[in-house]
């Protein structure tokens, strides 16, 4: 279908095909990624408290919504930003995850994982498998409920959570009850399709992609470890289930559909949902674009059925 209206005004307003994405514009482009993110979210409803922790040497903020918690404690949301593994931290998600974390009536947990190119692969999933793991160890000194832990992210942090998801099955880590994973990067494959079909000229092009895997992977890095690229995992069977979100005219849509494939015919339960008309990052912008309302409908209603609080 053709791209949304109000997508297409977006777009229009925002500068395409600049110099590309390298070293020497990340501090440039962190800044201004932070102030997208703001203003994209629109209202954000109250949430009753909002704290930064230390989880065993990673930073994260820790989101409780209003209201009493469950008997058995609240659900909990390890959430991971997306920003290509170099830009996005837990500040410029804050807006974003007080919205996600007032509809869903669960507690989020923020990460802050460190960035590269400072600090490349696996800097980033040693930090999330940190983070989740105290999510665990510390859920019932916190009023969480251990049994009902997900993980979640967009974009590089759809990738983190895929990660994770497969870190804990594989390593005996905490038992997952879902995974939210929006358009997020399962493989480094760019010949993909959509990478043709969306390499420019719809806010994520195909340079960013190539230099996000450069900063991520370098030093050596294989780019086709599954620590990397999930897609290339060779077995998926027994993953917590998952709802896989991707848009349309996004590079990394074909991606994100074959993974969710992928586990669907490893035996995984997946949700899949392609917005069509959407670009890369539309759900964390709910304040201009109805589909990412939509988007984020989508995403709190799949955390509550998964948490049994629908």
């Amino acid at each position: 279908m053709p791209i949304d209206p109000q997508v297409e005004m977006i777009l229009a307003m925002t500068p395409q095909g600049g110099p590309p994405l390298s070293d020497a514009l990340v501090a440039e482009t962190r800044t201004g990624f932070g102030t997208m993110m703001t203003l994209g979210v629109g209202e954000v409803p109250a949430i009753a408290s909002a704290e930064d922790r230390d989880a065993d040497g990673v930073s994260v903020r820790v989101y409780i919504p209003n209201g009493a918690p469950p008997a058995a404690g609240w659900p909990t949301v390890v959430y991971f930003h997306g920003g290509g593994w170099t830009i996005g931290s837990v500040a410029d998600y804050d807006a974003f995850v007080r919205l996600l974390c007032a509809q869903s009536q669960a507690v989020f947990v923020s990460v802050d994982y460190r960035l590269a190119p400072e600090h490349p692969h696996p800097a980033a999933t040693d930090d999330a498998w940190s983070a989740l793991n105290w999510v665990h160890t510390n859920a019932a000194s916190m009023g969480l409920d251990a049994h009902h832990i997900a993980v979640a992210g967009d974009s590089a942090g759809g990738n983190i959570s895929a990660v994770m998801a497969q870190r804990a099955r594989r390593d005996g880590g905490p038992s997952l009850c879902f995974q939210a994973l929006v358009y997020p990067v399962t493989d480094c494959d760019f010949d993909r399709g959509s990478y043709a079909d969306n390499a420019t000229g719809y806010f994520l092009e195909a340079t960013s992609m190539h230099y996000f895997f450069d900063a991520y992977c370098r030093g050596g890095v294989d780019a086709t470890l599954p620590a990397v690229s999930p897609l290339r995992a060779s077995d998926l069977a027994g993953l917590a289930p998952a709802l896989v979100i991707t848009a349309e005219f996004d590079p990394l849509r074909d991606e994100g559909n074959a993974y969710a494939e992928a586990m669907s015919l490893a035996g995984v339960t997946v949700e899949v949902k392609q917005y069509d008309g959407m670009i890369h990052g539309f759900m964390a912008m709910p304040g201009v674009l109805a589909g990412g309302r939509a988007g984020v409908d989508h995403v709190v209603r799949a955390l509550r059925a998964a948490f049994g609080t629908v």
